[in-house]
C-alpha cells in the first residue's frame, strides 16, 4: 500500500488535489496570509536600516552601509548593562510571579462547587484585563501619589507618606503586581479549558485509592494541565525581553530610569525622540534575536526533558 505521508506530495499533484478539495479553507487562510506578510514580514526589510546610517532623505536602499558600528556603540555605550538588567530582572520577576498566578486562581476555582460564586469571581478577575492601559497607568498615578489611596492606607498603619513613583526602588513591585491585577483573570481562561478537558474518571480512581483533595490536585489535576503549562512557559520564555514598553512609558520619568528603563523603552526614547532611527532599530534587533533564541533553547529543553513543545 502507498505511503499516506505521499499524499500532500506536491510531484504527484497531492497538493493541488487537497487545495482543490479544500479550497473554501484555503481562501479563508489568505487574509491570515495576507496579514502575516504586510504587517509582520515585509517590515523585516526595514530592519536593515540597523546595519547603515540611515537618512530619510536617502531612504534606505541609499543609506550608506555602517556595519556593526550600531551594535558595537550600543554594547559599549553607559546605558547598555543598565538596560539589559532591568530588562532581565523585571521579565524574571514577571515570570516568578506572574505566571504561576492564573494558574493558582485556576486551581482554586477548580474546587468551587458553587456556580454564582464562580462565576462571580471569574467575572471580577476577568475584567481588568479589558480596561485601556492608558487608563489603568491614571489609576496607578493617582493611587501611588503621595496623597493617594495606597498612602492613605500606608499613613493608617503609621508609615509615612511618599510617592511611589518618584522612588525608583518601587517601580517594579508596583508594574509587577499591577501587571497580576490586570492579567490574572484572563489567563485563566486557557487554564480552566485544560481542566475541563480532564478526564474525571481519573479522580474517581484516585478517590478509590484515598487521595484527599490535595492529593487528587497534585497526583490528576497538575499531570493533566502541565502540558499546556511548559507551552505557555515556553512562549513565556520567548517574551523574556520584551517587557511591555507602553505600560513603562506611561509610568516612568527621569528619575527612576536607573530601575525602569528598559530596552523597548531605551528604543523608543533614542529611536522616536532623538531620531536615532538606525541605532534603536540595531538595539531592537538584538533584542529579537535573543528573544528568537531563546524560544528555540526553551523549546528544544521542553522536548528533552518531558516530550512536550511547540514542534
Amino acid at each position: 500500500m502507498p505511503s499516506n505521508s505521499a499524499g500532500l506530495n506536491p510531484r504527484n499533484g497531492g497538493l493541488l488535489k487537497d487545495i482543490s478539495k479544500n479550497r473554501y479553507l484555503y481562501i479563508m487562510l489568505i487574509p491570515v496570509l495576507l496579514y502575516f506578510a504586510v504587517f509582520h514580514y515585509f517590515p523585516m526589510y526595514g530592519a536593515s536600516i540597523a546595519f547603515k546610517e540611515f537618512s530619510p532623505r536617502l531612504g534606505i536602499m541609499g543609506s550608506p552601509w555602517a556595519g556593526w558600528e550600531h551594535f558595537e556603540s550600543f554594547f559599549n555605550g553607559i546605558y547598555f548593562w543598565r538596560v539589559v538588567k532591568n530588562t532581565l530582572l523585571i521579565s524574571f520577576y514577571e515570570l516568578l510571579f506572574g505566571f504561576p498566578a492564573p494558574i493558582i486562581l485556576a486551581l482554586l476555582l477548580n474546587e468551587v462547587r458553587k456556580t454564582a460564586f464562580k462565576r462571580t469571581v471569574q467575572t471580577i478577575t476577568y475584567m481588568p484585563h479589558f480596561i485601556s492601559l492608558v487608563v489603568v497607568c491614571g489609576i496607578i498615578k493617582e493611587f501611588t501619589m503621595s496623597d493617594g489611596l495606597v498612602n492613605d492606607i500606608m499613613a493608617f498603619f503609621g508609615w509615612e507618606r511618599v510617592s511611589l513613583l518618584l522612588e525608583s526602588e518601587y517601580f517594579r513591585t508596583l508594574f509587577v503586581t499591577s501587571g497580576i491585577w490586570q492579567n490574572i483573570g484572563w489567563g485563566t481562561i486557557i487554564y480552566l479549558a485544560a481542566l475541563a478537558g480532564i478526564d474525571q474518571e481519573q479522580y474517581e480512581a484516585a478517590k478509590i485509592d484515598g487521595a484527599n483533595r490535595w492529593r487528587q490536585m497534585l497526583n490528576v489535576t497538575l499531570p493533566g494541565i502541565m502540558p499546556t503549562i511548559v507551552i505557555l512557559f515556553i512562549l513565556e520564555i520567548g517574551r523574556l525581553m520584551n517587557v511591555g514598553s507602553e505600560k513603562i512609558i506611561l509610568l516612568y520619568n527621569p528619575s527612576i530610569y536607573d530601575t525602569a528603563d528598559v530596552i523597548s523603552s531605551y528604543v523608543y526614547r533614542v529611536g522616536l525622540q532623538e531620531f536615532n532611527y538606525s541605532f534603536s532599530s540595531a538595539v531592537g534587533l538584538f533584542n529579537s534575536a535573543i528573544n528568537f533564541t531563546l524560544v528555540i533553547g526553551s523549546n528544544w529543553l521542553s522536548r528533552r526533558m518531558n516530550k512536550t513543545s511547540l514542534w
